[in-house]
């Protein structure tokens, strides 16, 4: 193995480590603290929550915190690890993830605020409205996001199917994970409630954790291999 490749392995696998904090900082964020804190249809009881419940919504914000900071430094790390094999995707990557970022750190603002809000001196109705608009942006923030969720994810698995330096299936289902996104974003946003809306994002899922795994064990192969 020459020096380049051992570089572009541990570059990798810097990627995956990074790729690996967003993924698990996003499951306890979104998915295990942030209904314990924000209820969209009920903002008195998201204010109740973010009085009696003070160090849950700060720890769902610094939460918050470490997925901006991790969807960054993949981006980052993905452009440094593919820009010599696509530059142009490489960019793509990299600018699209960093975007993410910057949707999460809207949604991050209107925590924090939500959280000096419900401690502040406004009257509770004040309190109630305010909080609700707050509940309102991080929710969009969220939704509106996935549309670069999902762009990201395109020329990632165009990098991997196009230069066959990782498992030409797992570039597949990226993409196709990302297209998923993209409709999802669409289709909800257009006003359309089903269940079945909700398998639309699962290629993306497995995509990404085996883009995780991928990563973190093998790196990436050798050009030509």
């Amino acid at each position: 193995m020459n020096d380049n490749q051992s570089e572009l392995i541990k570059t990798a696998r810097t990627a995956g480590i990074w790729y690996l904090i967003m993924a698990i900082s996003g499951i306890l964020g979104f998915l295990i603290f942030h209904p314990q804190i924000f209820d969209s249809e009920d903002p008195h009881k998201t204010l109740t929550n973010l009085i009696d419940l003070k160090s849950v919504a700060r720890t769902r914000l610094l939460l918050e915190f470490a997925i901006i900071v991790s969807q960054a430094l993949t981006a980052v790390w993905f452009y440094k690890l593919f820009r010599n094999i696509n530059e142009w995707a490489a960019w793509s990557v990299g600018i699209w993830g960093m975007i993410n970022s910057v949707a999460i750190m809207i949604s991050a603002i209107s925590m924090g605020s939500a959280i000096e809000i419900a401690s502040s001196s406004h009257t509770v109705e004040d309190k109630v409205i305010l909080i609700e608009l707050l509940s309102s942006l991080i929710t969009n923030a969220w939704g509106v996001g996935s549309l670069f969720f999902g762009l990201w994810l395109i020329p990632l698995g165009y990098i991997v199917t196009s230069s066959k330096r990782m498992p030409i299936w797992l570039g597949r289902i990226l993409i196709i994970g990302g297209i998923g996104y993209l409709i999802s974003a669409v289709v909800n946003y257009m006003g359309f409630v089903n269940p079945l809306l909700d398998y639309l994002t699962v290629p993306a899922t497995v995509g990404e954790f085996w883009m995780i795994g991928y990563l973190l064990i093998f790196g990436i192969r050798p050009a030509n291999e």
